[in-house]
């Protein structure tokens, strides 16, 4: 892909429907130059996207770090016992590299996109803790080692806390055979292959009462325990009516309060309500991004980069990526209702800037 082609791309993101020239931003600027004295601003990414000339346009003028949304985790980087799958990762790695952009590694150890063959053994029964140790550790220093130099931060282990307020660890095949010392192992393993990594305990709902203090916990044991832990991600899949912007004060100031920083790692802002459970989509849903919707999401935006700033300003918060690039395309079009649309990002389905894009940068 040739630099004119960038400028072509960008050059067709500048026109704002209904915006006049005094309300534009100038043409340089994105969201890493508005923010460049809070935080970076990173964003999700495919090696697909990469491959799009209008994505990798808006990349590289609103953004200065980089998740790769999938192909880091286990089942996608380590399908089998004796295969790897450098490929994608090594493409997200090595534009980052060649544009100057921060990567966040995402993620080491998680209940799902986890290859079957790692709980088992070669005839089918499960393997011990001892043995699952043993492969956390081989596939956490592989990855890290790989990447040393290039990956300022990783999600070492991804949504252990159990969605059941009644519990408290997620009962994963992880937990069923290591019960909680694959947490406090996963940290050290990273750790051991690149000592200078921020490396993150990353989970979402952290901002609800219950779980907030169910994650406050584990990570309170991690930190008493001298656990190599020194962040924590927020993944901020939001919508239009939570957090509130006390919840969310609240939960970063309480896990702040362990010498922990914060990120939020994964946000998004849902034109629908929470749910969990994948489901059909019905006769009677509606793709219909409303007036009232964008409304609600901008306002819902602006308030939660007010509270960003407050406590980047703080010292508490240090970083905020968004869970892919525009509405074009989202995780949420697929989860939890399969075929719905969403409308969740900064940015409208022509990688063109939505209302909530200009509450965003206004301050």
């Amino acid at each position: 892909m040739k630099i004119n082609a960038y400028a072509l791309a960008l050059a067709s993101l500048l026109g704002v429907a209904g915006l006049t020239a005094s309300q534009r931003p100038p043409a340089e600027k994105g969201l890493k130059d508005y923010y460049k004295s809070y935080f970076p601003v990173g964003v999700a990414v495919s090696p697909r996207a990469l491959q799009n000339p209008a994505e990798v346009a808006l990349i590289l003028q609103q953004f200065n770090s980089l998740t790769p949304e999938n192909d880091m985790k286990m089942g996608p980087i380590h399908p089998d016992s004796t295969r790897w799958n450098w490929g994608p990762a090594d493409a997200i790695v090595d534009f980052a590299q060649a544009h100057h952009l921060k990567v966040r590694g995402h993620n080491l150890c998680w209940h799902e996109q986890t290859p079957r063959w790692i709980f088992k053994n070669p005839d089918g029964s499960q393997v011990s803790k001892a043995h699952l140790l043993k492969r956390l550790h081989d596939h956490i220093d592989a990855v890290v080692k790989r990447y040393k130099g290039k990956i300022y931060a990783w999600d070492v282990v991804n949504e252990a806390i159990a969605d059941n307020p009644n519990e408290f660890l997620r009962n994963s095949d992880w937990y069923k055979i290591c019960g909680e010392d694959f947490i406090a192992e996963a940290f050290r393993y990273a750790h051991a292959a690149d000592p200078s990594a921020v490396l993150f305990y990353n989970d979402y709902n952290t901002e609800r009462p219950e779980k907030m203090e169910r994650v406050y916990k584990l990570l309170k044991k991690l930190k008493d325990a001298k656990v190599p832990i020194d962040a924590v991600g927020l993944q901020g899949h939001w919508s239009l009516v939570e957090p509130t912007e006390q919840e969310l004060r609240t939960t970063i100031e309480r896990f702040a309060s362990l010498g922990l920083k914060v990120q939020v790692t994964e946000l998004d802002v849902s034109v629908y309500p929470w749910e969990k459970d994948r489901r059909a989509k019905r006769p009677d849903e509606s793709d219909a991004y409303t007036p009232d919707m964008q409304a609600k999401q901008s306002a819902q935006y602006a308030m939660f980069f007010k509270v960003f700033r407050d406590e980047a300003k703080a010292g508490r918060l240090t970083g905020v990526t968004f869970w892919n690039i525009s509405d074009h395309y989202s995780w949420l079009d697929t989860y939890p209702v399969v075929g719905r649309k969403n409308h969740p990002l900064l940015f409208d389905e022509n990688f063109k800037p939505k209302p909530a894009y200009y509450e965003v940068v206004k301050f």
